[in-house]
């Protein structure tokens, strides 16, 4: 038995066009990745930092107690989610509004008021900042003429918001949208265990190699032989996702989560399904070595392009308008189990995804099954 392992493993490790494809070239694609986007998404912590909006401030009244409370809630926000800009003009602040140096003017009067050029993520901050306000002042107000007796504990309860929240993690991270492109990577990795599993296929049978008729006469039971060669092949898959996973995370410096249990689970669901992929494909055509890996490279590639490893939303379009695809394309399922794990925690989603694996990688062993179990030869 460990005679069959240790020459199953050199011939694996031997075969270096598949070993290219399968580990090399998710390296070399994820180097690329990492030139184009830079270090956008770096360490994937979920820390963002948080530029602050610049804007303008425009004093039309200087003398009521309402402008005077609003310019000093400013000035409190200044630095802080807030850049106030040093304009003296409204002309001024108006052509900085439109060619985009600020993001919006503020009016300190009686009643405040705001101004933006167009609507976006900075506008509604600012629009949000200016409604919280006014409900504040409003609320103070009414506090005032109904129950002035209550009126500091009121302003106590505006000034210490914070303390009737607490922050709670659910246990997932904020990653970059980047970060789903290497996702998607690491899912078209485990997909490229097709090429090991194609050579698995032909190194099985008679017609198809030199090895294939030896091992055919050979005194081993099949069986033991399957089952041999089914295990030097995923473990070495395993182990080529594993070292793409530390290159990702150690020299790359991308974050995968803190579950690293789970993550290796999933990756050997992936190893698994990629190689039951190449070993259907290996067993019910007949076709040539060069023709198969061929259509390897179309069975990775494209299942790796629905899930994003080209154009980062594609996942996200195909589950808006047709999303049985995504059930039924492993890169898509490895994708959102990396999803699951990483970022939003889900383990039902992530229990689905790993069942569904589990189901794909019956199924194509099912169907090699199926394809090699009537085969008899005339000669060896």
């Amino acid at each position: 038995m460990l005679h069959l392992l240790k020459y199953r493993f050199l011939q694996i490790i031997r075969e270096y066009s598949v070993m290219f494809w399968s580990l090399a070239f998710p390296i070399i694609l994820g180097t690329f990745y990492y030139l184009s986007f830079g270090n956008i998404g770096l360490a994937g912590t979920g820390e963002t930092s948080w530029d602050s909006v610049p804007v303008a401030v425009i004093t039309e009244d200087d003398t009521s107690d309402y402008a005077l409370a609003f310019s000093q809630f400013l000035a409190e926000l200044d630095g802080d989610m807030l850049k106030i800009e040093d304009i003296s003009s409204e002309k001024e602040a108006i052509d900085d509004l439109k060619s985009g140096t600020i993001q919006g003017i503020y009016y300190v009067k009686d009643t405040p008021s705001l101004t933006v050029a167009e609507n976006g993520i900075n506008e509604s901050i600012l629009t949000a900042l200016l409604d919280t306000y006014r409900q504040n002042s409003r609320l103070l107000q009414k506090i005032a003429i109904t129950h002035p007796e209550r009126i500091t504990d009121a302003l106590n309860a505006v000034y210490d918001y914070q303390s009737f929240t607490k922050d709670t993690s659910l246990g997932g991270k904020t990653l970059d949208s980047t970060v789903q492109y290497f996702l998607a990577l690491i899912a078209y990795a485990c997909l490229s265990g097709a090429f090991l599993g194609v050579r698995f296929a032909m190194d099985g049978q008679a017609n198809l190699s030199a090895l294939g008729a030896r091992r055919s006469i050979t005194p081993t039971h099949k069986l033991t032989l399957i089952l041999i060669d089914m295990l030097v092949i995923v473990a070495v898959h395993f182990v080529d996702v594993l070292i793409l996973n530390l290159y990702i995370v150690k020299i790359l410096g991308f974050s995968l989560g803190d579950q690293t249990g789970t993550l290796i689970l999933i990756n050997l669901m992936g190893s698994l399904i990629g190689v039951c992929m190449g070993i259907v494909l290996g067993c019910v055509s007949r076709l040539s070595l060069g023709v198969r890996m061929g259509l390897c490279v179309a069975l990775t590639l494209f299942p790796g392009f629905l899930a994003g490893l080209m154009f980062g939303n594609m996942k996200n379009i195909i589950e808006a308008n047709c999303p049985v695809i995504n059930r039924i394309n492993p890169a898509a399922v490895l994708s959102d189990a990396y999803y699951c794990m990483s970022v939003y925690n889900d383990s039902a989603r992530l229990t689905r995804s790993l069942i569904i694996l589990a189901v794909m990688s019956l199924l194509c062993l099912i169907v090699a099954f199926l394809g090699v179990r009537r085969e008899r030869y005339d000669s060896i």
